[in-house]
Formats: C-alpha cells, structure tokens, sequence
C-alpha cells in the first residue's frame, strides 16, 4: 500500500536521455514528489472509506471489502494496457491523462453519494485506482533523471517518504471530513431521522472527494505545461544461462511475485480492518472518528521505518532484513489475536514499522540478474499488487465467519511465506 505504491524496478532501469547532470529539475522534481504524495494519500483514504460505506449501506466485512477489490483490481487490469498507452504518448502526457481520470474518479463520488448506490462508488473507485496505475507507469522513471546519477537514491529515499506522508495523513483527513461529519448527530437518532442520516453519511464524501478532483486537475495543468527530459532504459547484464527465453524462466522472480502479491495483500487487509478493530469493545472501544486517528500510527511507522531501513540496509543482507522484519509482525499478530485492549491495539499498529522495508526488498530482490527481462518482470511484479484486491475480500469472509480479531490468521500466512522469501527463495537457482 503504502510501500506498494512505487515501483523501483521502472526506476532502476531508467537512464535520462541528453540530460546534463547541471540542469535544474528542482521544480520538476517537487511536481514528481507531489504524484507519490497524491498516489499514497488517495491509496490509504480507502481506510476510512471502509468503515464509513460499511456504516452507510449496512455491509457485512466482505461486502465492505470490495472497495479493496474494485480498487486493487484496477491495477490488475489497467498496469498492462498503461505501459502501451505510456509508450505510445510519452511518460510525460501519459502523467497527464493518469491525473485527469485520477481527477474524473473523484468528481464521480458526487452522484454516487446523490443517489446512494453502492456499485456507483465501487464503479468510481475503479476509474480513481486505473488513473493512479496510469500515474504510477508513467511517473517512476523520472526520478532518478532529474539530477545527478550519484545523488538518485537520495531522490528516491525523498519521494517514498512523502508516499508515506500521504498514507499517514489520509486517515487523519478522513476522520475529519468524512467520518465526523457523517456521525455528527447519530447518537440520539429517533427511528425517523435514520433515513435523513444516512443521507447526510452518504454525502459526507463529496467534498473531501471534489477537493481531491480539483488537486487532480491542477497537477495535470502543472505537468501539462512542464519541460521534462526524456527516458530511455538500459539492458543490463543478465543471470547466466537465462539470456533467452523470458522473465518466467527466473525462479526468483516467480516468487518473488508471489511475495508480493501476499505482502501487499497482507497490509492492505490489515490497514482496511484498522478501523473496526480498534472501535471493538474488547479492543480499543472507541468511536470510529477517534479510531481514524490511530490508524495514521500504522502509517506513519512504515514512514519512520522507511528511513531507519535505509541507513541499516546498508550494512544488513537484504533477506536477512526481509525474513526478520516478516518475523516480527508475525510476532505482532499472535499478540493481536491473543490479547485484547491496549496491548492488543497497539501491537497491530506496530505492524507498519516492519512492513516499511519489505515493498521495495522483494522488488528489488526479485529482479536481480533478470537482465534484458528486467521489463518483463517489473510487469509481472506490477501485476502481483493484485493481492490487495483478492486477500482482504478472504479476510472479511474470515471476519464474517470467525470474528475480525481471529480473522488476523490470514496475514500470518502471508509473513510466514515473506519469512521464506527473505531466507531462501530470494537466491537465483
């Protein structure tokens, strides 16, 4: 999700093309941080979204958990048709036109709150996800150009941490515009005035949405009057013995996907429950708006670990750091499901300090030695994010069957298979 949200492959391979390492790209660059700030923002708002719609239409958790599925999927469908769109246009106005049908999927909430259709914002919700995918295509392969070769990890460490800046202030935005605003009143509700509510709920999204729809289009505006450079990628030498054939002969990366597709999935599940679990009484017993607020701790640990695992991965070997960072949350869950209260809550909230390092480890794990495939896989990798889509729907039918706190066994799968990942499945064959 939040570490989900960019793809170092496309930027590992991206070389600028009759660039000088002298010229400015400093505004450029800002108007790039921007899109990941964006990107992590509208991502992580979906965590708010849940257990508002939830609340408005009256679902059960796997009902609820189609927004995650409408929202995810779209990067299933669109990251393949985006790259042709991409290469066709330029990176350039493929930003833009991601930005403009980023901007279209908010300006939809409007009648999807009008007429108090759940399809409508899952339909809105797709067209949001598919120009974000668009943005994200198009967008990586700037960073490292806009400067000098030897300073892009140090862009890069810059816009991954406004990512995460956007996923840690989402939840605050959320439970002030949306979730505030739509429970006002609710407490002392006669039978009668129920109906009237609910429509005040379902219109809570509006403005907050049309706020994000006009950011959209000014950015495209931005964009569409800015002079970037042009990129092209570089070929760089491959794994001997797999010089032909394709990115699936690579045992690693297969894996790879597949540790992708559980970690994302893992974390968008965990982020989508946040809010339900800390209102339960057993738990934090406490109104949604102020569970809202909690969750920016689980986003906001991923930023601090961001940084902290920049600077210690330097010196630690990537999988060792991959399998004990999947060691600990596995720890953290067995915690969450077998207390209850304050040691329970702020044990799943630790979670987001050890997801941080794992997006990017496994990318970057996972494309080693692929070579002139390394396109290839990126794509299949791009792919894998569709674990945001399936797993959190497989959480919520464990939810509806066995309790929200319980259903927290299906992450637990997931970092014990990341665990093997970092400690043995990462090695080329």
């Amino acid at each position: 999700m939040a570490g989900y949200t960019g793809n170092g492959a496309d930027l590992a391979g991206a070389r600028s093309s009759g660039v000088s390492s002298t010229e400015n790209y400093g505004f450029a660059l800002v108007a790039l941080t921007s899109l990941f700030f964006m990107w992590g923002f509208i991502t992580c708002l979906n965590d708010i979204l849940i257990p508002h719609l939830k609340s408005v239409f009256s679902l059960n958790y796997t009902q609820s958990m189609l927004i995650q599925l409408c929202f995810f999927g779209a990067y299933f469908i669109v990251s393949l048709p985006a790259g042709a769109l991409v290469k066709r246009i330029s990176y350039k106005w493929g930003i833009v036109v991601g930005l403009v049908i980023a901007a279209i999927g908010c300006a939809l909430f409007i009648p999807a709150a009008s007429y108090r259709v759940y399809a409508l914002f899952l339909g809105a919700l797709f067209v949001l996800a598919a120009g974000v995918t668009v943005l994200q295509v198009a967008a990586n392969p700037y960073v490292t150009v806009l400067g000098k070769p030897e300073t892009a990890a140090s862009r890069l460490t810059l816009t991954q941490a406004f990512n995460s800046l956007g996923t840690t202030l989402a939840p605050l935005f959320g439970a002030v515009l949306i979730l505030s605003a739509a429970t006002a009143g609710m407490e002392n509700a006669t039978p009668e005035q129920v109906e009237a509510l609910r429509v005040t709920e379902a219109n809570a999204v509006q403005f907050p949405y049309m706020l994000l729809a006009v950011a959209f289009l000014v950015l495209a505006a931005i964009f569409a009057a800015l002079k970037l450079p042009q990129v092209q990628e570089e070929e760089p030498t491959a794994i001997a013995g797999h010089a032909e054939g394709s990115a699936w002969s690579y045992r690693h990366l297969v894996l790879g996907a597949v540790g992708l597709f559980v970690y994302v999935g893992a974390e968008v599940s965990i982020g989508s429950f946040l809010v339900n679990f800390l209102a339960e009484p057993t738990i934090g017993n406490i109104p949604e708006t102020d569970a809202a607020h909690y969750v920016a701790y689980f986003w906001g640990g991923a930023m601090v670990g961001r940084f902290i695992g920049a600077a210690a991965m330097r010196y630690v070997d990537d999988g060792k750091a991959l399998a004990f960072n999947a060691a600990a949350s596995i720890i953290l869950l067995v915690v969450t499901i077998m207390s209850s209260g304050a040691v329970a809550m702020w044990a799943v909230l630790a979670i987001g300090l050890f997801n941080s390092i794992m997006f990017p480890t496994i990318f970057s794990l996972a494309l080693h030695g692929l070579g002139r495939h390394t396109s290839q896989g990126s794509g299949i990798l791009c792919l894998a994010i569709v674990g945001g889509a399936i797993l959190p729907l497989v959480q919520g039918a464990l939810a509806d069957t066995i309790g929200i706190q319980m259903a927290f066994i299906m992450p637990i799968v997931c970092y014990v298979y990341i665990a093997y990942y970092g400690l043995k499945g990462h090695k080329p064959a």
